[in-house]
């Protein structure tokens, strides 16, 4: 079951970085409903490096959860495993919570392509990646 859950979850962090490499080298698919907006305007406008540090961010807590998980045998982030996916845990689920506006289960502004993926699909994919990491680090200590 740890394996399961490493591989799906480390695998789901590397689509989602790929996902943004893709929009980096100029995919426009799917770009709208990942930026909020108010309806009319997008609140910003990602910029490539910024974009690319999300990829790049993905990826590492991908390869990250995979060691977490001990599925690979490189470790590279070994000495920070307990604190790292703490850390990494409550990143996910305090985007799934979000800003009580924009952003996560607790937004306020709904009606837009945004707020209606991120209520039906990122909100929820972030909180389970959170919980899934925290399951993992505790099975792998068990």
């Amino acid at each position: 079951m740890l394996e399961l859950l490493t591989w799906a979850v480390g695998g789901i962090l590397w689509v989602l970085s790929g996902m943004h490499l893709y929009w980096v080298f100029g995919g426009q698919k799917g770009a709208k409903a990942a930026i909020p907006s108010t309806g009319t305007a997008l609140l910003f406008e990602p910029s490539k490096i910024g974009t690319s540090i999300v990829a790049i961010l993905l990826a590492l807590a991908a390869w990250f959860v995979l060691e977490l998980g001990g599925v690979t045998q490189f470790l590279f982030f070994s000495t920070f495993h307990s604190y790292g996916a703490g850390l990494l845990s409550c990143v996910f689920i305090l985007r799934s919570i979000g800003d009580f506006k924009w952003v996560g289960l607790f937004k306020r502004k709904k009606g837009t392509v945004f707020a209606k993926w991120d209520t039906v699909l990122y909100s929820p994919l972030c909180f389970l990646l959170g919980t899934a990491i925290l399951v993992i680090m505790f099975l792998r200590t068990a």
